[in-house]
């Protein structure tokens, strides 16, 4: 069983940084993928980064690649999502979540765990 706290959400300006951290409960946190996702206003969920067990291999949806960095540290169990040069579509309640797998994937569906979302509005 994991349970996933997300934190650092907030209204930023077009621009501008911030730093999403999803803390993780739970002994399998250091042996299991995890990804980010986001719902924006009037959308479904989207796929946003994925990192395998170690943090050895990411991947990103093209929307955010070179914008926003997924990274992890197994010791404090917590998955981080830096996010840069924001812009207003990217506005939206972001999730983490968490796999019963050393890979992550790019689907929702093979998530088993999940935060309950910290919000992100950037401004124009």
């Amino acid at each position: 069983q994991v349970q996933l706290v997300e934190s650092g959400g907030g209204l930023v300006q077009a621009g501008g940084s911030l730093r999403l951290s999803c803390a993780a409960s739970g002994r399998t946190f250091s042996t299991s993928a995890m990804g980010w996702f986001r719902q924006g206003p009037g959308k479904e969920r989207e796929f946003v980064a994925t990192i395998n067990w170690s943090g050895g291999s990411t991947t990103y949806a093209d929307s955010v690649k070179g914008r926003f960095t997924i990274s992890r540290d197994n010791a404090k169990n917590t998955v981080y999502l830096q996010m840069n040069s924001l812009k207003p579509e990217d506005t939206a309640v972001y999730y983490c979540a968490a796999r019963t797998s050393y890979s992550g994937s790019y689907y929702s569906s093979e998530y088993m765990y999940w935060g309950q979302g910290t919000q992100v509005t950037v401004s124009s």
